[in-house]
């Protein structure tokens, strides 16, 4: 099965801000732009930042294996070399982390790589790795 490239539109406080941490940061290449938005390939998917200031953030967060998971959040699942590598990009870019790079669900099915961040606007990410992609949504 092929997958399709999703579309997801999220609030940003700056466009400047936003087009150095999706564009330089994190190393998304930037698609069209206008004076409100601004689209980014993330990871052949397409993610636009619009200008909504104060519209931006989590609102709650929920306990998964022992951490506060920021909600909402976004992300996309990687390979894990490319997991590992974009961990170290961004530790050295100074990210701050909500939650370090880590193996959640040791030894249990769904077992993965994650890590939580936060965008200059405070939108939450979410990154994850599987050493066994057959696990996503194992139970």
């Amino acid at each position: 099965m092929s997958l399709r490239p999703f579309h997801l539109a999220f609030p940003v406080d700056d466009l400047a801000e936003a087009r150095r941490f999706y564009g330089e940061t994190m190393g998304c290449a930037e698609g069209r732009s206008s004076d409100e938005w601004i689209d980014f390939d993330f990871y052949g998917h397409q993610i636009v930042a619009h200008l909504a200031p104060g519209g931006s953030g989590d609102r709650a967060s929920n306990h998964v294996d022992g951490h506060g998971v920021p909600v909402p959040h976004f992300g996309i699942v990687l390979r894990m070399d490319d997991w590992q590598a974009l961990a170290e990009r961004l530790r050295a870019a100074n990210v701050d982390f909500a939650i370090e790079p880590t193996i959640r669900f040791k030894g249990q099915p769904g077992e993965q790589a994650t890590m939580f961040f936060r965008d200059p606007s405070g939108n939450a990410l979410e990154m994850k790795a599987f050493a066994d992609d057959a696990m996503l949504f194992a139970t």
